[in-house]
């Protein structure tokens, strides 16, 4: 039998809001990422930085593909390398 389109409009607001979290989840994440690396404290376009990020994703796209599993996560040049547990 076939959904009716009220239960359809349902399901898609639900996976709307499950995006919505997922999507949140993510940028908390590469900010808190970005934060340690030192990025809070440059004073760059946000254009600039969208570029400068568009790379990097692009090479460690490549290099997940190459190797066949996701690439590792160098520690940035003035970071420090943390534990999950460390501010």
């Amino acid at each position: 039998m076939k959904k009716p389109s009220s239960k359809i409009r349902e399901e898609i607001a639900r996976l709307q809001e499950q995006l919505k979290a997922a999507e949140t989840r993510e940028a908390e994440r590469i900010g808190r990422l970005a934060l340690k690396a030192g990025l809070g404290d440059i004073d760059v376009e946000e254009g600039d930085l969208i570029s400068a990020l568009e790379e990097i994703a692009g090479k460690f796209r490549k290099g997940s593909a190459r190797q066949g599993k996701p690439a590792a996560s160098p520690v940035a040049s003035g970071a420090t390398a943390r534990s999950p547990g460390e501010a």
